[in-house]
């Protein structure tokens, strides 16, 4: 299909600056929040002090590496409001994670970040070839969840028409992209398949519905589902990425021109790579943990938050800032089965790359005594007999022990027999291993 391609007028000017201009303006940027951080927020003070330093010890973007990392446990010590920089008063929104593995983490917004977020958000939908008047249906989760009105007040921003879908009701989200005819879906990647499927079962084409983009995050997926969506639903995938301790949705974005990996919003989040086990940065192109410092932040700045995910800093294309490569894992989603190192996405390619199997699975992780184990639940695509199952098992099974060097078992079920996420993040991994 054709790709609008951005006029220079539509582009914001730092989005074609210098190299030079941009490291100026963000090292201007770091020392603010620096000493914003260091004369508001008491866990930074104790920290900057316990590792000896100093805001005023900024004079260069390589001395942030003299700075102590924040994690999500920091955050969760000082539940609800103990990282805010601003006092409460002038706080104009807050959201907050899950909370699924412990208390959730607490973000807050002045009215200047709320600013600041729709401005980014409409400027990573311009990006995935977003224009004033289109129409965009945000199936994304409203609530304590940033997905939803991050993307929804982006949208405004940039002029467009938002469908405030939500998530879940997929017969209802069908009927609504069948009536109202959007040119944008903004949803995780794994609901898309989900509503794909329900148009199929429908009897409608996919391929013929109003969508031309599709704006996919919340969750790691892979070049084999992008595939998978554009060749079912017959439009281009891109990736937007960020999380809610950072911001939201919007941190980075992909360009549709080139389709390369997000573009970082590098006057706004500063990123390194560093090593997950020693905590040294690493040079661009090296993968490793993806590490983010905000700029302009006020309500909740962040320095160094390790935000787990697993990447690489790639130079930049279609715009003057960095991209990230695909997200390969998480540090903290790793699963290590008999010793061998295993993320989820490394299943989905092989489970993708099937072509008799749909886009869901699941990881079932036991223990048998000392060693553990690992089920991988797939299911068929509904012109697949039942007859094919154990040879479709066995082939699996032999490619995730070629390629990846685990042995599991496979069980190949019927269509639709892998339960569904109608709202939020796909649940790709059962871990039954006793604590």
């Amino acid at each position: 299909m054709p790709v609008k391609q951005p006029a220079p007028g539509d582009l914001d000017p730092i989005e074609r600056a210098s190299r030079d201009e941009l490291q100026s303006l963000q090292l201007q940027r770091l020392q603010h929040t620096l000493q914003q951080a260091y004369a508001h927020v008491p866990h930074y003070r104790r920290a900057f002090d316990a590792a000896g330093v100093h805001p005023s010890d900024c004079q260069s973007l390589a001395d942030l590496a003299k700075f102590p990392f924040t994690t999500k446990k920091d955050l969760r010590d000082h539940y609800p409001f103990g990282m805010f920089a601003v006092p409460r008063e002038q706080v104009v929104r807050v959201h907050a994670s899950s909370g699924t593995t412990g208390k959730p983490t607490v973000v807050g917004y002045t009215k200047q970040d709320i600013d600041t977020w729709a401005d980014l958000v409409a400027r990573s939908i311009r990006a995935a070839g977003g224009r004033p008047g289109d129409i965009v249906h945000v199936a994304y989760g409203y609530g304590l969840f940033t997905g939803g009105l991050g993307a929804h007040y982006g949208g405004e921003r940039l002029g467009c028409t938002v469908i405030p879908m939500s998530g879940g009701n997929t017969e209802k989200q069908v009927q609504l992209i069948t009536d109202f005819r959007p040119d944008i879906i903004m949803v995780t990647p794994s609901y898309m398949q989900v509503i794909v499927e329900e148009m199929q079962r429908q009897g409608l084409d996919p391929r013929a519905s109003s969508l031309k983009v599709g704006i996919f995050g919340a969750e790691p997926w892979t070049e084999a589902m992008r595939h998978d969506i554009e060749v079912r639903a017959g439009l281009d995938a891109v990736d937007i990425y960020g999380l809610s301790e950072v911001m939201g949705p919007g941190v980075a974005s992909e360009c549709i021109e080139t389709k390369d990996g997000p573009v970082i919003w590098e006057d706004h989040f500063y990123p390194e790579i560093i090593d997950p086990e020693t905590g040294a940065v690493l040079p661009d192109g090296e993968e490793g943990e993806l590490v983010f410092t905000t700029l302009t932040k006020e309500a909740l700045p962040v320095i160094r938050y390790r935000t787990r995910d697993l990447t690489r800093l790639l130079p930049p294309t279609a715009r003057s800032m960095r991209r990230m490569g695909k997200i390969v894992g998480r540090s903290d989603d790793m699963l290590i089965i008999r010793g061998v190192n295993v993320f989820p996405t490394q299943i989905e390619e092989l489970v993708l790359r099937h072509g008799a199997l749909s886009g869901q699975y699941q990881l079932v992780v036991t223990r048998s005594g000392a060693l553990d184990e690992m089920q991988v639940l797939v299911e068929l695509l509904p012109q697949h007999s039942e007859a094919e199952r154990d040879a479709i098992a066995q082939q699996l099974q032999h490619g995730i022990k070629t390629y990846i060097g685990v042995s599991t078992t496979v069980s190949v079920g019927a269509p639709d027999s892998i339960e569904r996420t109608l709202v939020g993040k796909a649940r790709r991994v059962i871990d039954k291993r006793p604590k």
